[in-house]
């Protein structure tokens, strides 16, 4: 499990940041019944995956697991198919 890297990339912790900002912002401006402040509070909570996917398409993600390619039996047989 700890070689899994899950959500340990710039790109994630950006995202969940700005998401954190975002209820904080949304939650205070609710409790204060300000309709603005609360509605700038989800938008940041619809910039935040943005942000985030956005960074991980530039490369501050987690990087994609190459494709494994088996290779063909000797026999002449794709691999995994019996005769």
């Amino acid at each position: 499990m700890a070689d899994s890297s899950h959500g340990h990339t710039p790109a994630a912790w950006t995202g969940v940041i700005i998401a954190f900002i975002g209820f904080i912002v949304a939650g205070t401006f609710m409790v204060m019944v300000k309709p603005v402040g609360f509605w700038v509070g989800m938008a940041l909570l619809v910039i935040a995956p943005i942000v985030g996917g956005v960074m991980s398409m530039a490369g501050l993600g987690k990087p994609k697991r190459a494709e494994l390619v088996l290779p063909a039996k000797a026999s002449g047989h794709a691999a995994g198919s019996e005769a």
